[in-house]
């Protein structure tokens, strides 16, 4: 579905990203929140739903568990 694809398009482009300096998974999480806090309030309420689920696709793809 749409969230897994996008937490493995994340997860591509940070595992291949030069510019990093922290972990990949660090990495793609931020590029995620970045992009919802930018878009912020002209982000439709089903948008932000994927965008959020993307976030613990991405926890799955680098094999961590959710934090509290």
């Amino acid at each position: 579905d749409d969230a897994r694809k996008i937490a493995a398009s994340l997860k591509r482009s940070a595992e291949h990203s030069h510019r990093r300096k922290a972990e990949p998974f660090r990495s793609a999480m931020s590029m995620l929140n970045f992009y919802i806090n930018r878009a912020g309030s002209n982000l439709p309420e089903s948008r932000k739903r994927v965008l959020e689920k993307a976030k613990d696709e991405l926890r799955v793809a680098f094999g961590r568990e959710k934090e509290d």
